[in-house]
């Protein structure tokens, strides 16, 4: 078996398994009760608080835990529409990519439906959003600006910095959905000028149920889910403490290794390219050549389906994707490949292969021969 899916989840790995395993039998406490075995659990809840925290640049306060992405980028926008309600009884503007995931699109079509403009900002063809766009995007009435850091589909690592300068030059939020960029490639929320960030632990060979949400100190935003007073009053809910630690043991693993981990998936990646694209006709690559995450390989196959190559591929123990995890299983072609200016055709003859730490040069190379051998004999029908 060949896994070259990482981009849809990465396996857990032994190590953060292993941290997780006492906190469901003999550390199974909750962390809300005052005897002492749940000040510990809690003691341990915060320090993974603070291992987030230390991997992005921001102090422990600012760091809210969640299940996962979708729920970070939900109450990322939902909580700055809320901001903007409370002292407006009408209208309201967000900003966000044409190229976002699903979690960010489907949930500012929700908020369009509650009487919220939404401006979705066209990329060119390497899925760059552009400054000036954004720039001229921004009204009075604007309450956000979310653009991802990287994108899921072909890696594209987006002008973060620069965005976020110009959303606060005209005094507006700025969130970033950084689910497939968190813990893979370096992260300052400071330095980038992020007010709001999500991520989630199973994309970093963590546990799935588990991710985080980033808010600078003094943004108000609200309680996302009633109840308790867990999450300091903002998220209900007694707290996931396996996953939490799971998502803790991912981060250090990460940190510790971000740099010899970014390096061996980019070797890959290159090496990936290359021989596709010289070796196998009509192929062509799909976003940036090097601003890209380091594990990201999107190609596109003049002529062939996808879906059958993936099938193919699948038939050979190597696993790979027709699109997004999040999409897959969906008749319309891309909504990110026909952003960025590809045909139907063209965004349905495009493969996701997304390399990961445990892979190797042989698995790359065995993969490339297999996707040749299926284009071959597809074109011959």
């Amino acid at each position: 078996m060949i896994y070259l899916d990482h981009g849809a989840t990465t396996p857990c790995d032994p190590s953060v398994r292993d941290a997780m395993l006492p906190f469901f039998t003999d550390k199974f406490e909750n962390p809300s009760s005052i005897y002492s075995a749940s000040g510990s659990v809690k003691n341990i809840v915060m320090d993974v608080r603070e291992t987030a925290a230390a991997l992005i640049g921001a102090s422990r306060e600012e760091i809210f835990f969640t299940s996962g992405g979708t729920e970070a980028d939900n109450w990322a926008l939902m909580g700055a529409a809320d901001m903007y309600r409370r002292e407006h009884a009408e209208g309201g503007h967000i900003i966000t990519g044409s190229i976002e995931h699903p979690a960010i699109l489907n949930t500012c079509a929700y908020l369009e439906k509650m009487g919220f403009d939404v401006t979705y900002l066209p990329v060119d063809r390497d899925g760059y959003v552009s400054v000036s766009d954004l720039e001229s995007s921004i009204r009075p009435d604007t309450c956000l600006v979310s653009i991802m850091l990287a994108n899921n589909e072909v890696g594209t690592i987006e002008p973060i910095k620069e965005l976020a300068k110009t959303a606060h030059d005209k005094n507006v939020l700025f969130h970033t959905d950084a689910v497939q960029a968190f813990a893979q490639i370096p992260i300052n929320v400071e330095e980038l000028g992020i007010d709001m960030l999500s991520a989630s632990a199973h994309k970093f060979y963590g546990p799935k149920g588990i991710g985080l949400f980033y808010v600078k100190k003094g943004i108000s935003m609200g309680s996302f889910i009633h109840g308790g007073a867990q999450e300091r009053g903002r998220r209900a809910g007694t707290e996931n403490v396996p996953g939490i630690v799971g998502l803790g043991a991912a981060m250090k693993l990460a940190s510790e290794n971000m740099e010899k981990y970014a390096s061996h998936e980019a070797e890959l990646r290159d090496h990936m390219i290359e021989r596709i694209l010289n070796e196998i006709p009509g192929t062509h690559l799909n976003g940036p050549e090097k601003n890209r995450l380091p594990g990201n390989v999107s190609i596109s196959f003049d002529g062939l389906e996808s879906e059958s190559l993936v099938i193919g591929l699948d038939f050979r123990g190597i696993m790979a994707s027709a699109g997004s995890a999040c999409s897959a299983g969906s008749a319309e072609p891309s909504h990110v490949l026909t952003a960025m200016g590809r045909s139907n055709a063209e965004a349905k003859s495009t493969v996701r292969f997304s390399i990961g730490r445990g892979n190797t040069i042989d698995e790359i190379d065995e993969a490339v021969d297999a996707v040749k051998a299926i284009a071959e004999n597809m074109r011959k029908r």
